[in-house]
């Protein structure tokens, strides 16, 4: 089946606006940004490697996270960048899953089942006193803050 006019109209204006944003956020600028290497072990074949969602932790902040998970879960110590990509946190899932009640797959995918798990966790090691509602809003992100920096 062909894409529709509006469907193809619709993503050509999408790529453009990614772009003209992408020019303009440079503009000025002499250096271009160094190439990231996809993380090992992700297919990159159909749109790339999956996003990082550090979600509002700092590059240093997500280091720490991934040190532990590296100390706890298996997580190799020569992929710790400080971008909580698709093996962070499919790492983080295994922790999930065997403590906080997770039970999605381990697809490094962290959406609201494991942002759900997520809280569960914040709420009993890092002062989170919100509601269990897989949005990853600013009380999980300031709780997530403090498992970060606890664990420097």
């Amino acid at each position: 089946m062909r894409p529709s006019v509006m469907t193809r109209a619709l993503v050509t204006a999408t790529a453009l606006a990614g772009l003209a944003a992408g020019t303009l956020a440079t503009a000025g600028t002499s250096v271009a940004a160094a190439p990231q290497a996809p993380q090992q072990g992700i297919s990159t074949e159909a749109f790339g490697t999956l996003a990082t969602e550090n979600f509002g932790l700092s590059l240093t902040q997500a280091k720490y996270v991934q040190g532990w998970l590296a100390d706890h879960w298996g997580y190799p110590r020569d992929e710790i960048d400080g971008y909580l990509g698709t093996n962070s946190w499919k790492a983080y899932q295994l922790c999930l899953r065997k403590y906080w009640g997770y039970t999605g797959n381990i697809d490094g995918d962290p959406g609201p089942n494991t942002i759900r798990a997520l809280q569960r966790q914040l709420k009993a090691t890092a002062g989170y006193t919100g509601a269990i509602d897989g949005i990853a809003g600013p009380a999980t992100r300031e709780a997530f803050k403090r498992f970060a920096n606890a664990h420097a």
